[in-house]
């Protein structure tokens, strides 16, 4: 069975892009990261938190390194046939327009074997004309597993190493 977990620390620090704060400071705001979590027992996704305060500019997109990684046995028989599709929240879409850079983000089942540990970044783009205030520890996006299946001839062998394209590499 899949399943949430933190990335490494250094991991984290790397991707999330912030200059600058002592590292005693950023280590207290990667302890507070909260993994995803289903909001009531019917929903289908779970929300990914936001790891620290952001104040999203108007027109702006950010790129927000959650410190999650979505484990899972892309070998075993249970897992294999499984995708995370890493979705917006309706709230921020329908009050302010807030939408993934993507519109879908797809997290393949051997994502998290990729030497950045599966590390999910989630690209927001703010098409509003307001500056939206986005606090740690809400939610901001939902990941929702799905199964799927690969049609007969289509199969693959290859293996990943990375994200954002790394399936485009020769």
């Amino acid at each position: 069975m899949s399943r949430f977990e933190k990335v490494s620390f250094e991991r984290w620090a790397e991707d999330c892009g912030i200059k600058g704060l002592p590292e005693a400071e950023l280590k207290e705001w990667f302890e507070d990261i909260k993994l995803p979590h289903q909001a009531t027992a019917a929903s289908a996704g779970c929300d990914f938190y936001m790891p620290f305060n952001l104040n999203f500019e108007a027109g702006s997109k950010f790129r927000i390194a959650t410190g999650v990684r979505w484990v899972t046995d892309a070998q075993s028989e249970e897992d294999r046939g499984k995708v995370l599709l890493v979705v917006p929240r309706s709230g921020l879409g329908f009050k302010y327009g807030i939408r993934l850079s993507n519109t879908v983000g797809v997290i393949d089942a051997d994502y998290c074997d990729s030497d950045n540990e599966g590390h999910i970044i989630i690209s927001l783009e703010n098409p509003s004309n307001q500056t939206i205030e986005l606090e740690a520890g809400k939610p901001f996006c939902q990941g929702i597993v799905v199964k799927y299946e690969i049609p007969a001839g289509a199969e693959s062998e290859g293996a990943r190493n990375g994200g954002f394209g790394s399936t485009d590499q020769e």
